[in-house]
């Protein structure tokens, strides 16, 4: 089933852009966002789209980190009376071992409902900010998959990934500057994974107008700490010291981590450069979705760079608070910056170079 379910969800997602093409009046509705009426799936069809990733997620086989999980799973009690002192031996991420005890409390030894349900969460979060705000959701969905993000964060990082999905569920507040309601879901979601925390500044910094004067000092950091790598990581290791992420820098340096590979961080960059391409479609419009999209872009490329010249597997691994914006982003960008006709042919391109990525990532994955 999983060698095949790699091959079929790229076949389902075929699908779903064919029924937003041939049963427009079905899928689409007219909805206020921020302001403005505009065309949206409706949520009926945007659960019918996920709900084929969900099941997936529960019967996924041992993918990555998928072993660890469960064997913490069959560590978790059986009893609520039993859940305090399993929390008190928890050394990090307590939110999110708790809400796991909780759900096996409720549904017993049973994995892969368990992973359903985590799933769920994650999927809700996500995909309830792509209903609403990408001017495409079939292609947003489509960029999640192909960019291998379901496999590397629902089926693999899956603890991280429901910390990011619930600082994605704040870019209301950060769109509307609510900043107390945005910065206490964001501790919430540092619960279930520490490095939420990232985000906070990032509330501020992302405001404003699309490769603004803040983005351009955070550029000129990203560059400074490429240049000085081996002050960066030492200056890391002594921030990192009183949390539970102080053995970082000492622990991808003994794995002998040689960075992100270079090809996806280029992938990852591709809405940050497009929108440097067209900023001045970005200007002209100066929507703020999309200048909060294009600058959250900015900063997720930012740290793939840095990542490349220090380490894939916990550097790298931030970028993902960030990088899932892009995906609203740039189909707004390939809409507002060409012709239909080029339209068309831009997105004929993605598809197939989003395609070959994500064959060739599956492959060296050793999954097809």
């Amino acid at each position: 089933m999983l060698s095949n379910g790699y091959i079929l969800i790229l076949i389902w997602v075929g699908v779903l852009a064919l029924l937003t093409v041939l049963a427009p009046e079905w899928i689409y509705r007219t909805e206020l966002v921020n302001g403005e009426r505009v065309r949206r799936v409706t949520p009926l069809f945007a659960v019918v789209a996920v709900a084929p990733l969900v099941v997936w997620a529960g019967y996924r086989g041992n993918i990555g980190d998928t072993v660890t999980y469960i064997q913490a799973y069959g560590d978790m009690p059986s009893s609520f009376g039993r859940i305090r002192s399993y929390i008190a031996g928890v050394n990090k991420d307590q939110g999110f071992y708790f809400v796991s005890a909780v759900i096996k409390c409720i549904i017993g030894n049973r994995q892969a409902v368990y992973f359903i349900i985590v799933a769920v969460i994650q999927c809700f979060l996500l995909f309830k900010i792509y209903r609403k705000y990408s001017t495409s959701f079939a292609v947003s969905f489509f960029l999640f998959i192909a960019s291998t993000d379901y496999i590397s964060w629902i089926f693999n990082g899956m603890r991280q990934f429901v910390a990011v999905t619930i600082t994605v569920a704040c870019f209301p507040w950060i769109l509307e500057k609510k900043y107390v309601k945005a910065i206490i879901l964001i501790l919430i979601a540092s619960l279930f994974h520490q490095s939420a925390l990232l985000v906070i500044p990032f509330v501020f910094i992302v405001q404003g107008k699309a490769w603004n004067a803040k983005t351009l000092v955070f550029i000129a950091a990203v560059v400074v700490a490429v240049l000085f790598a081996d002050r960066f990581t030492d200056i890391l290791d002594t921030m990192l010291a009183e949390t539970q992420y102080q053995n970082v820098v000492s622990d991808w340096e003994s794995w002998q981590d040689d960075g992100t590979n270079i090809l996806r961080v280029l992938v990852y960059s591709v809405p940050a450069i497009l929108s440097l391409i067209g900023i001045k479609y970005i200007r002209q419009e100066d929507d703020p979705i999309i200048n909060i999209c294009t600058n959250m872009s900015i900063a997720s490329a930012g740290l793939y760079v840095i990542s490349m010249f220090t380490s894939g597997i916990f550097i790298g691994r931030l970028p993902i608070y960030f990088s899932l914006y892009g995906y609203i982003l740039l189909p707004w960008l390939i809409k507002n910056m060409f012709t239909k006709r080029s339209a068309q042919l831009i997105y004929s391109t993605m598809i197939v170079a989003y395609i070959g990525f994500y064959m060739y990532s599956v492959y060296t994955m050793g999954m097809i």
